[in-house]
């Protein structure tokens, strides 16, 4: 199951993993354990932030990549299941069955 996980952590805590010289070696540390298929960082609402992208066998995998984010930085995490492009083409029939059950009932309401 592919997973988005975003980490944002309050700046005080950047700040000092910044100033004690640890915050590449962690960020390093965390990335080597849970192999995210892609990484990225910048600010997001004024936060120094992760956007990870993570394929996991299942939910039990959930803690092993988000407590190391709590517990290194007090991040705020947020884990939501994602699609890559292939999944969405595989995802194309299931989607058409929605179109044709669903779909007149949202055009019906307006």
């Amino acid at each position: 199951m592919r997973i988005f996980l975003k980490a944002s952590f309050p700046v005080e805590a950047g700040n000092r993993a910044i100033k004690d010289g640890s915050i590449g070696k962690t960020i390093q540390s965390i990335l080597d354990e849970c192999k995210p298929e892609a990484a990225y960082f910048t600010d997001h609402g004024g936060q120094r932030t992760a956007f990870l992208f993570l394929d996991i066998q299942d939910a039990s995998q959930i803690p092993v990549v988000a407590e190391p984010w709590f517990l290194a930085f007090n991040a705020n995490v947020e884990i939501h299941p994602a699609m890559n492009a292939a999944d969405l083409a595989k995802a194309g029939p299931r989607i058409e069955q929605a179109v044709k059950k669903y779909g007149h009932l949202a055009t019906a309401a307006h």
